[in-house]
């Protein structure tokens, strides 16, 4: 029987460093394929054969290759089960997780980008996200509920949302409200997150 192989197509400076926390909080075995943005390796047609995006996060995974970070944090936590970091199907908890990894893809990334670049809002009508405040508020309202996104339950969710609020909150896109320092702060003593900084360190 031929072994399982997922290979990670990453660079600690991309969204890819949050998929490497969760591999290891998952304690799945995976290889890295380190992708050098200066060198252009991510606009390369090899690599463009597997993201036609050009993006990282990639992952290949028995042959099958998963992209867009939330997709690929669902996928994985599902996978790997013997973690607990996914409510199963049958979980009154499983709703609420699917919606907050929905919420990051569908409504935090992008508000965060419109903000960044000052992009003049939408009308909150027609904006995919209503308007960056009320998402904003929105996540700080769930944070102020428990130390977790799903309250005292950690998930998968949570090595998603912790490494871009660490990023987003560095460069000034996210107020560094007590709320959100508390949250990064917590997760990122998780042993996980300190396993993948050392590991992207020592690249």
């Amino acid at each position: 029987m031929t072994a399982s192989t997922l290979t990670l197509y990453h660079n600690p400076k991309s969204r890819s460093a949050g998929t490497r926390v969760l591999l290891e909080a998952l304690g799945a075995p995976y290889q890295v394929q380190l992708r050098d943005f200066s060198a252009g390796e991510t606009r390369r047609p090899d690599f463009l054969a597997i993201n036609p995006l050009g993006k990282l996060p990639t992952v290949v995974h028995d042959g099958a290759v998963i992209t867009e970070q939330v997709a690929i944090t669902i996928y994985l936590a599902d996978r790997f089960p013997e973690a607990g970091l996914a409510p199963a199907f049958d979980d009154p908890q499983r709703g609420p997780y699917l919606r907050w990894l929905a919420f990051y893809g569908s409504s935090f990334e992008p508000a965060v980008v419109d903000h960044a670049f000052k992009r003049a809002p939408l009308d909150p009508s027609t904006s995919p996200y209503g308007d960056y405040d009320t998402v904003i508020a929105t996540l700080v309202a769930q944070l102020e509920r428990g130390p977790y996104l799903l309250g005292d339950r950690l998930s998968a969710a949570d090595f998603l949302w912790a490494t871009a609020l660490r990023w987003t909150t560095t460069f000034g896109i996210v107020p560094k409200l007590p709320v959100i320092q508390a949250y990064i702060d917590r997760m990122a003593a998780h042993p996980a997150m300190q396993r993948a900084g050392e590991l992207d360190a020592a690249m």
